[in-house]
């Protein structure tokens, strides 16, 4: 008896413990006031500001223009939900971030949803069928609004670069001497490679003729000429050995004999 009163002791603890925890848990998590996502909305208020207005009433262009202002807002508003959403709903699955933050995104999202259909019921008391397609202008008017501020933009962040990122030369640079153009086909690079090696060439072999070689005039020996020493391959007769001049000079002239007549016996 004992065995089975101790386990239904325990279990009706633990269940009354939980139903407790759990009670107490609700009840606080109703009384806390989340964050609002978004700020307050300074454009719903212009516009109920002036369709509250009686003395004197408000013009109808003026308010059709609040309108339509607030509507940019809900659609930049809902823009933002878009892109936060996903990202916020991952960093929740890794618990990066708590629930306070998603609860205030979901409610931020549902306040947006009741807003849009009070804007739609608006735009069709002004005009029938306006409701239908004012978010559509609102939606071209604030990615008009965007692209219009990155071209502005661009000026002030071409300069902030230049501050950050201009490097100015410690000295001043010397002058580079500009090469010469070369023209497109290239002719001009050919004929000034060409131009050394005909200079090299010119200076092995020049084109001035080798000057003629010295002739001497036929030395008379014995009352006969003899013949005249000629150099051969641009070489002088100085060039000629002692040995060859000496046996040159010794040799005499031999003189044809002539016919001696037969004597008569």
């Amino acid at each position: 008896m004992a065995s089975i009163f101790a386990p239904v002791l325990y279990l009706g603890v633990v269940g009354g413990g939980l139903v407790i925890f759990s009670y107490i848990y609700r009840k606080r998590a109703r009384t806390i006031q989340l964050e609002p996502y978004f700020p307050s909305h300074p454009e719903r208020d212009a516009y109920v500001t002036l369709l509250q207005q009686t003395d004197p009433p408000a013009f109808e262009g003026l308010l059709k223009a609040a309108l339509f202002c607030r509507a940019m807002t809900n659609m930049k508003r809902v823009l933002q939900i878009r892109e936060d959403k996903v990202a916020l709903q991952n960093l929740l699955q890794k618990g990066s971030i708590g629930d306070d933050l998603w609860n205030s995104l979901l409610q931020a999202e549902k306040e947006l949803n009741a807003d849009n259909l009070e804007v739609a019921h608006e735009a069709n008391s002004f005009a029938a069928g306006w409701g239908t397609y004012i978010f559509n202008s609102a939606l071209e008017m604030v990615y008009n609004q965007q692209t219009k501020k990155i071209f502005t933009d661009i000026p002030a962040a071409k300069a902030k670069a230049e501050r950050l990122y201009k490097s100015k030369p410690k000295s001043k640079p010397r002058a580079i001497a500009s090469a010469p153009s070369e023209p497109a086909n290239g002719k001009h690079t050919e004929s000034t490679k060409k131009e050394p090696s005909k200079t090299q060439s010119t200076l092995a072999s020049p084109s001035s003729p080798s000057p003629p070689s010295r002739s001497t005039s036929p030395s008379v020996s014995n009352g006969s000429l003899a013949a005249p020493a000629v150099s051969t391959d641009g070489e002088s007769v100085a060039s000629m050995s002692d040995n060859e001049q000496g046996s040159a000079s010794q040799t005499p002239s031999k003189k044809p004999k002539g016919k001696k007549g037969k004597k008569r016996k």
